[in-house]
């Protein structure tokens, strides 16, 4: 694969993994009630995301009311929100600085070592936007699990993963794997010395004329 079809392909997957990032966020079923166990099965299922909580009626009416405070909120809910937002405006300039450094763009400088350096700085910041999605997910997932087996979590008060974390960690490896394939375009020290020599070859010509 070559360069530029390298950038394109892990930009794609970077701004993929990015809109994602986004609807995961966005979604409310980061759990959702269980009914594993001696669980009573009830007419209501509940969901619970960052921003809102959801209860879904068998009859299909679906009816949502915000988070009421945000210092009430758990601290694992709170950290999430924040990696959250962290991660989507890490993504969001590496979409920008990305297009700026890519081969197949002509924003920017026209130098190419330039151009694949800041290319690089755009991979560098998906990975950390990725890095900070898996958090968010990852952190909200121990939660789960940990209150799940808590003998002091009631039979029919258990929750379980919900879509919005397999989402989030679809999202996370899409955009780790999109800002190493950026990061792929960083110039060697051969492809530096071919510019420099490229570039000293007219001031040399004219000193020997």
């Amino acid at each position: 694969m070559g360069g530029g079809a390298r950038e394109l392909a892990g930009y794609l997957a970077a701004l993929g993994g990015w809109v994602a990032a986004l609807a995961a966020a966005a979604l409310p079923q980061w759990r959702q009630s269980s009914y594993a166990g001696d669980a009573i099965i009830t007419a209501v299922g509940l969901h619970e995301g960052l921003w809102m909580s959801c209860a879904a009626q068998s009859t299909g009416q679906v009816q949502c009311r915000l988070h009421d405070s945000l210092l009430s909120l758990d601290v694992h809910i709170q950290t999430s929100r924040a990696l959250m937002v962290i991660s989507l405006l890490l993504g969001f300039f590496g979409i920008i600085v990305s297009v700026v450094g890519m081969k197949c763009t002509k924003v920017g400088d026209e130098d190419p070592v330039t151009k694949s350096r800041i290319a690089v700085a755009g991979g560098v910041l998906f990975i950390l936007s990725g890095l900070c999605t898996l958090a968010a997910v990852s952190l909200y997932a121990t939660q789960v699990t940990y209150e799940f087996f808590s003998a002091s979590t009631p039979i029919n008060a258990r929750y379980e993963f919900g879509s919005a974390l397999f989402v989030g960690w679809g999202a996370a490896s899409l955009t780790i794997l999109g800002g190493s394939l950026l990061c792929c375009s960083c110039p060697t020290k051969e492809r530096q010395g071919q510019q420099y020599y490229r570039q000293s070859q007219p001031s040399t010509a004219r000193e020997y004329v």
